[in-house]
């Protein structure tokens, strides 16, 4: 089963800042629960980022993951704190605090991407 590029980004779309979701509960919004991996690789390559808030997707046991590479893995921490979600020893603090999972597959069908 496919999942639609599109349709992930603007369902991540729905994100608020300071809130976080997982690959995980992004695939299954796309209606693919086994495509996290395919998440993994559509927001390393997330062409509408910052729009787009691929620093907002992480494991779905509250470890970061990576952000275009384990190299700038810094950044994403420090985009994460600037929106108030805290990170520590790689993992997000409050993590079920900060977590976002209610999307809407209706608003994402609507939705444009920048």
């Amino acid at each position: 089963m496919k999942i639609d590029r599109n349709l992930v980004y603007k369902l991540l779309k729905q994100v608020p800042k300071g809130k976080v979701t997982s690959y995980k509960a992004l695939a299954n919004a796309a209606g693919n629960p086994k495509a996290s991996r395919a998440i993994g690789m559509f927001m390393k390559t997330n062409p509408y980022a910052p729009n787009v808030p691929c620093h907002r997707v992480v494991y779905s046991d509250g470890r970061l993951g990576g952000f275009s590479g384990k190299a700038r893995i810094d950044d994403k921490i420090k985009m994460l704190r600037e929106e108030g979600v805290l990170v520590k020893d790689g993992r997000i603090v409050d993590f079920k605090k900060h977590y976002f999972d209610k999307f809407s597959i209706e608003k994402a069908m609507r939705a444009t991407l920048p």
